[in-house]
């Protein structure tokens, strides 16, 4: 591993989840078969959406990504800015910021939404979505796969670190997505990202990626009982080893497909979608294209498991796998308001250096 090799595999990671934002933002809420009569098969192109996905109707135009990848890379040039050490208010203030700057914010989904009207009202966090006298929150509250769509970045700053980068997830967390089912999948993402960077790009070796997004799962799961609170509902841990044991009985991509929306789901509860996005990663065993491309087909929350997919994918593969055509159509589309080369320059310093530390430890 060198600075170069390290640079590249971020750059592929947050190139590669925009991509897959953008390839599933015209399929979103769609189902299996839609988007197998709609597009001859898999997503393999960027399309303009429709007025029938959250996309289309907030303007979204072809290639273009949408609130996922827009809050993942608004994080990553917060972590930059903070010098690899973000804290809850310089978290907070990176929201606020996307929320009044981005022209994505409009997509924002529900545990988000709620949280930002409170911030920006200046009313009590802890009271958003309570049922009644108790301390129990509205369904979806917190429950939903917004901390872990947006928080490659918090793995990306800390290569084979994943004590390290499942700290930062939780910051990113917080107080948005403070549940134990949230906060076992964000660090599930975090700590696959962080092991996918200092792993061999070798079909054998995937594996410990896989492991990676396990053991980030149950550290998850441990700093939420101390810091977070517990909701009734699937474990995201026993829906990720259903996703893992799927993609191995997995004969075909349709088969695949049906049985991971069937057994796990593909909503955006947390539960669902981001077990299915690891899934995807271990059945296509890291493929690039195929990977954002099951993604952005397997139906329902698309752009958010083909993001997350994605991240996994390219931190691993590096950008050598990338399609060089579809690459250019997607830089293009969101150079304007992302610079990747930059943001990617800036994580790649933060992840050396954390590299480096721990070499000497």
């Amino acid at each position: 591993m060198n600075q170069e090799q390290l640079r590249d595999r971020i750059q592929a990671s947050l190139t590669l989840a925009g991509m897959g934002d953008a390839l599933g933002a015209p399929t979103e809420q769609w189902s299996i078969d839609e988007i197998a009569a709609g597009f001859g098969g898999l997503v393999t192109r960027f399309e303009t959406p429709t007025p029938d996905t959250f996309a289309g109707v907030n303007g979204g135009l072809r290639a273009e990504v949408t609130d996922d990848a827009s809050q993942m890379y608004y994080l990553a040039r917060a972590l930059v800015c903070a010098d690899g050490r973000l804290d809850q208010a310089g978290w907070v203030a990176c929201l606020l910021d996307w929320v009044n700057t981005s022209p994505k914010a409009g997509f924002m989904g529900p545990s988000t939404a709620g949280i930002v009207k409170a911030l920006q009202e200046g009313t009590d966090l802890a009271s958003v979505g309570v049922i009644g006298q108790s301390r129990r929150k509205l369904t979806g509250m917190g429950t939903t796969n917004g901390a872990a769509m947006r928080v490659a970045p918090a793995g990306l700053i800390h290569p084979g670190d994943l004590t390290a980068a499942c700290e930062q997830a939780f910051v990113t967390c917080m107080p948005s997505h403070d549940t134990a089912v949230a906060i076992s999948a964000a660090c599930s993402i975090a700590a696959a990202v962080s092991r996918a960077l200092v792993t061999p790009n070798a079909p054998d070796a995937l594996g410990e990626v896989l492991a990676a997004a396990v053991e980030g799962a149950i550290r998850g799961e441990e700093i939420a009982r101390q810091r977070a609170r517990g909701v009734a509902g699937p474990r995201y841990l026993a829906r990720l080893e259903a996703a893992l044991e799927i993609a191995v009985e997995a004969r075909d991509d349709h088969g695949f497909m049906t049985r991971m929306e069937g057994l796990v789901g593909n909503s955006v509860l947390a539960a669902e979608s981001v077990p299915a996005a690891v899934g995807i990663v271990a059945y296509t065993r890291g493929d690039p294209m195929r990977t954002i491309a099951i993604g952005a087909s397997i139906g329902n929350d698309t752009d958010s498991i083909a993001t997350m997919a994605g991240a996994i994918a390219g931190a691993w593969r590096g950008l050598s796998g990338v399609p060089a055509d579809l690459r250019a159509e997607f830089e293009a589309a969101n150079r304007a308001d992302f610079d990747l080369a930059a943001i990617s320059a800036g994580l790649g310093t933060l992840a050396w250096r954390h590299w480096q530390e721990r070499r000497h430890d």
